[in-house]
């Protein structure tokens, strides 16, 4: 499914999508982002029998030394049956320091930028695999992985998850939902 445009707006409709694909495939893994935990607690209402992975970004990312996800939040998550990560961006980390500072162009950014060419939510779904993978929160079998436009949800994917040191092992099998206009 192609949204009319991205962002927000699009969170149920998405979650609900990736629900009822990984249903028929018989996937019981979910990844989703979420930065302040509301698109994370729709997924818990939606996601029956699912294990959930919240993906929260970084300490640091909007100030320096402070979680942008507020811990009651995550242990609410937790209590209601999530795995909370806070993890560095796969698709930046270390790599964007160096290009603030040198203006150079760098892989890591490249392959980041590549995959914003299907939609922000696209490139987010990608990377939160990779940082749920690298906590050790997966399985390793097929999972669905949602990502968003700014707030919330708007494209969901099938994806073979892979550690961010096999990223080319990775295998995008569906696109579920995502924005066709962005």
């Amino acid at each position: 499914m192609y949204f009319e445009k991205p962002g927000k707006v699009n969170t149920e409709k998405t979650l609900e999508l990736a629900y009822q694909r990984g249903q028929e495939l018989g996937i019981n893994e979910v990844v989703v982002a979420s930065s302040k935990g509301e698109t994370a607690f729709l997924a818990l209402d939606i996601f029956n029998n699912f294990k959930i992975t919240v993906v929260t970004y970084y300490c640091g990312f909007k100030e320096p030394f402070k979680n942008v996800m507020p811990d009651e939040v995550k242990s609410k998550l937790r209590d209601q049956g999530a795995e909370v990560i806070t993890a560095t961006h796969a698709l930046s980390g270390v790599e964007r320091s160096l290009f603030n500072k040198y203006k150079g162009g760098f892989p890591v950014l490249l392959i980041a930028d590549t995959l914003r060419l299907f939609g922000q939510g696209v490139k987010v779904a990608v990377e939160i695999s990779i940082m749920a993978a690298d906590s050790g929160a997966l399985t390793g079998k097929d999972i669905i992985s949602v990502g968003g436009t700014s707030r919330g949800a708007d494209a969901a994917l099938v994806l073979k998850p892979t550690n961010q040191s096999d990223l080319f092992d990775m295998r995008i099998r569906e696109v579920i939902c995502k924005p066709g206009n962005f």
